[in-house]
């Protein structure tokens, strides 16, 4: 028997979704939250992105509804905000029509837009979409092994021998993007690209910085590595020191 439950919809021994609605007009916010509430979904408003940005930090929502045109930053930067402290999927809804803003907007990270004026059951229709293919996406994930080191990216978990890693958001995007390449001397460069979104320029001590934290959370130094090994004038490379060839010295050119 098949089921017409809409995700975010509770069920007996279901949780129910959680959406995090960004929208400064009360009007809009009052009709959006009372229509998704109606169809299973939990809701959680904020009108500024410094509101939405405790939220996520605190709270994890499922799913964020974002509204380009807030009153306190530009819609492309609050959406490099969001991406900045989460891998969430973000539903732009707004009343920006702009076709060359749409695609900018996608590319920077926006799972799906939708341009005002929409009916709410359109909006419900798209995030249904949305959660879906996050939902396939996730649950596809193998979990990383590497000897005692485990990197479970469903859960967004890491751990050692057993031991959990307190991480925050960007330790695990460069722990994880570097177990996915594990064996392989990766550059800051691609670590900066990957990650953050930009170009790494000289000077940059973003990934070392990180590296560094992640080094210590590993229980281990740059001196004394277990699983971060720097090669000199390259990168750094991921394995296991316990199984692994030795790493290369490398020079640039």
């Amino acid at each position: 028997m098949t089921s017409d439950v809409h995700p975010g919809q509770s069920q007996a021994g279901a949780m129910a979704v959680t959406v995090l609605l960004v929208e400064d007009d009360p009007l809009m916010s009052d009709a959006m939250s009372r229509r998704l509430r109606g169809i299973g979904y939990r809701l959680r408003v904020a009108s500024s992105v410094p509101r939405a940005v405790r939220m996520i930090s605190g709270r994890r929502p499922d799913l964020v509804v974002l509204d380009l045109g807030l009153p306190d930053l530009d819609g492309q930067d609050a959406l490099r905000v969001i991406r900045d402290i989460t891998s969430l999927s973000v539903v732009i809804a707004t009343g920006v029509h702009d076709e060359l803003g749409i695609v900018r907007t996608l590319n920077a990270g926006a799972d799906d837009y939708l341009a005002k004026p929409f009916s709410l059951e359109h909006l419900a229709a798209r995030m249904r979409a949305v959660l879906r293919r996050s939902c396939r996406i996730i649950s596809a994930l193998p979990v990383l092994t590497i000897g005692g080191l485990r990197v479970d990216r469903a859960r967004r978990e890491a751990t050692v021998d057993g031991r959990l890693l307190e991480l925050n958001r960007k330790e695990f995007d460069v722990l994880t993007y570097l177990a996915e390449r594990a064996d392989r001397v990766v550059s800051r460069k691609e670590v900066a690209e990957a990650v953050w979104g930009r170009l790494h320029r000289p000077g940059d001590q973003c990934v070392d910085v990180h590296l560094s934290w992640l080094r210590r959370k590993l229980g281990e130094s740059a001196s004394r590595p277990r699983y971060l090994h720097t090669v000199r004038g390259v990168g750094v490379r991921l394995a296991d020191s316990r199984t692994a060839d030795p790493v290369p010295v490398a020079y640039p050119v």
